[in-house]
């Protein structure tokens, strides 16, 4: 199953869409290389109350720094995917490649990690999406750059048996003309489930342009920064922001709040759920977000209640901050349930 520069393919060329190789969990969205760039060098400036940090380095200097970690095959959707088919689910990845060695590596990449590829294209010319992390003490500050790509739903897309949940996320700022198909395949297949969690360019497109994906939301996910951007608000509070997402149209809306937990709401119930204990200081932080959002959407699709769901999330993001990049930490669904058995006591959802 491998990215090609010719049209799309359904995955009928793979998949005879009986019920027991459904495609269990389909991420949409832009693929990246990250470059890990460790900084010796640098200052970390907050406000009073600890927030709206900044970066900085000297100008007009030579910056030493300790090491450059190069990761393949990264980005929200993707790690997502990965993240699921750690956790035992059938996945598979929509997106977009260039035909240099970056876009084989993350081909190949994505393939190791059990993720199906039919649906990755490969375009001749064109390179694949690089970032830059520069990662300083446990954090980081990413420099993005997502090459213009022409976004298109695969050729008999719609043919074969759907899958289960959808996952999508980031996406170019030239995509936004490719929501509109995305959301009319859904309305069309009202069984699958959708999980949408934007990234920067859809929070900058506005949720009215994005009215249709909202709307056709199961279960929404951002973290309290990004909900502020998308309602248009300085509200903090994130009982109302849950509510306010949920006036978007999504199901469940939940707001993770960094170290200090995680915030979900369903209309009929608000819950808080702590963070798993580290079992040492986290070694860096790039991908812990996602890896909660894909471990909640991959534990409802395993059968699971929000809040055992929930209870899942956080074990992961502990395991991924331990390791460099968004997948090295990523759990299998034994290793995940191993921490759920030796879990503190309070370590439950519960109501606010």
């Amino acid at each position: 199953m491998n990215g090609t520069t010719a049209p799309f393919f359904s995955f009928s060329l793979c998949y005879t869409y009986s019920v027991e190789n459904q495609v269990e969990f389909l991420g949409i969205g832009d693929i990246v290389t990250d470059a890990f760039i460790k900084l010796k060098e640098a200052e970390v400036k907050c406000d009073a109350r600890g927030e709206n940090c900044r970066l900085s380095l000297r100008f007009k200097d030579k910056i030493p720094y300790e090491s450059v970690t190069v990761v393949p095959a990264v980005g929200n959707s993707p790690n997502a995917a990965v993240t699921a088919a750690r956790l035992g689910l059938r996945a598979a990845l929509l997106t977009n490649l260039g035909d240099d060695e970056n876009g084989a590596a993350a081909l190949a990449a994505l393939q190791a990690n059990g993720v199906a590829t039919t649906w990755v294209k490969q375009h001749a010319g064109q390179k694949t999406n690089y970032h830059y992390v520069l990662w300083f003490g446990d954090d980081r500050t990413i420099l993005i750059k997502h090459e213009e790509y022409p976004y298109e739903l695969p050729l008999d897309f719609a043919r074969g048996k759907p899958p289960a949940w959808v996952y999508l996320s980031s996406l170019g700022e030239h995509s936004l003309t490719f929501h509109q198909p995305i959301a009319d395949y859904l309305a069309a297949q009202p069984e699958i489930k959708l999980a949408f969690q934007p990234g920067t360019y859809q929070i900058k497109f506005g949720a009215a342009a994005l009215a249709a994906i909202y709307r056709r939301t199961d279960i929404f996910f951002s973290n309290l920064e990004e909900a502020q951007r998308i309602l248009a608000t300085d509200e903090a509070t994130p009982k109302k922001l849950l509510a306010g997402i949920r006036t978007l149209g999504p199901k469940i809306a939940v707001i993770t709040d960094g170290k200090k937990g995680a915030y979900a709401s369903d209309g009929a119930q608000t819950l808080f759920m702590p963070p798993y204990p580290d079992p040492k200081p986290p070694l860096e932080r790039t991908g812990a977000g996602d890896a909660f959002s894909a471990t909640v959407t991959a534990a409802l699709a395993i059968g699971l209640p929000l809040a055992e769901a929930l209870r899942w999330g956080p074990v992961n993001s502990m395991s991924v901050v331990q390791q460099i990049g968004a997948q090295a930490g990523l759990l299998t669904r034994a290793q995940l349930e191993n921490y759920l058995k030796t879990a503190p006591t309070d370590y439950q959802p519960h109501e606010v």
